[in-house]
């Protein structure tokens, strides 16, 4: 395995599980020869989806775990509970250093909870955000916090703030990337308490390119690299950002099949608009990784399909070989310490 990126894939979280979780990680091994996969689950299960397949055998192997989180479960009590479920697992492995990463369909509460009790955060960081990455018209905005945290700091949200612009810059190679908080309006006495006070800490940050305010409609225009707030505005935004491209691109289908005018323009079209809705396919990007975790951990949609399932296990390789925790840990592990030493004195 050495100078492959390994990754523990949940492969009984998800509405589609095992069946497009197994798929993606087949998918995967077959599309990137860097990348090792380990399987944690039901084996039986696991063992009979991956027998539909043709796949190097030496690059996917499989890990038992008897137990299930589900959605209905408290994430707390499911993950002290059910030391043996795919979930806990699979943050085993990562936490013993046999794995790179973790992907996960699963129960997003279990995940983040898991993450941070079994894995748990590099020193120095307060709250560990999710950062979605959003499609835009210029590219792709990571949102973060985009759900793991409803309730935040202004310390939360600086450090969500340099832990993206890390992300952004190392991951999807965004120079300098523009660091933008979601606020009501771009004048600074606009906002409420939170972002008010936020505001300036911000501006005063050397190691960013902070860029102010944003509204959430200048998000689609791509008016920001790396958009900050708390994570219950993140998931607002994050789900409703969702709900209007489903609805969109439905909407379009239905129009461009009403009539035989419709149907006949829609075939001259079809390539044109086929490179346009791909991309705004958030599913290409993989996804959204939980920051500033000892390991890296990566929660997928609940009704991921295999291409992301692949994506996000694909992802997994340019975090490790970038060194994002180490860098996330130089920046801010230093600041902690410098923070530590100043409250000694």
């Amino acid at each position: 395995m050495e100078g492959k990126t390994v990754v523990v894939v949940d492969a009984m979280g998800g509405d589609l599980a095992p069946v497009e979780i197994v798929k993606g990680a087949v998918e995967a091994v077959q599309k990137n020869d860097r990348v090792q996969v380990i399987l944690t689950g039901i084996e039986e299960q696991v063992r009979a989806e991956l027998g539909k397949y043709s796949y190097p055998e030496d690059r996917i192997s499989v890990v038992h775990a008897s137990e299930v989180i589900t959605t209905e479960e408290t994430p707390v009590m499911a993950i002290r509970r059910k030391k043996d479920s795919s979930i806990v697992v699979g943050q085993k492995l990562l936490k013993s250093g046999e794995a790179d990463a973790f992907v996960s369909a699963g129960s997003t509460g279990a995940v983040l909870v898991g993450g941070n009790l079994v894995a748990g955060r590099i020193r120095g960081i307060e709250r560990t955000p999710l950062g979605a990455l959003i499609p835009t018209k210029t590219g792709v905005t990571l949102l973060v916090d985009s759900g793991a945290n409803a309730d935040c700091r202004p310390s939360h949200l600086v450090q969500f703030a340099q832990m993206g612009s890390i992300y952004m810059e190392n991951v999807i190679g965004i120079k300098n990337p523009r660091v933008a908080i979601v606020n009501i309006g771009v004048e600074e006495e606009k906002g409420n308490a939170l972002v008010k006070d936020t505001l300036p800490l911000l501006k005063n940050l050397e190691n960013i390119n902070f860029t102010g305010s944003i509204e959430a409609r200048e998000i689609p225009n791509g008016g920001a690299d790396v958009v900050v707030c708390d994570g219950f505005t993140g998931n607002v935004i994050l789900k409703l950002y969702e709900g209007v491209g489903s609805v969109l691109i439905g909407t379009i289908k239905e129009s461009l099949m009403s009539s035989l005018r419709s149907k006949i323009g829609a075939l001259l079209i079809k390539p044109a608009l086929k490179g346009t809705l791909k991309k705004f396919d958030a599913s290409q990007y993989g996804g959204a990784p939980l920051l500033g975790l000892n390991g890296l951990v990566v929660k997928t949609h609940g009704s991921a399909t295999a291409n992301e399932v692949c994506n996000s296990i694909i992802q997994c390789i340019t975090f490790k070989e970038q060194g994002i925790n180490e860098k996330i840990r130089a920046v801010l592990g230093r600041e902690a310490r410098t923070k530590e030493d100043k409250e000694e004195a």
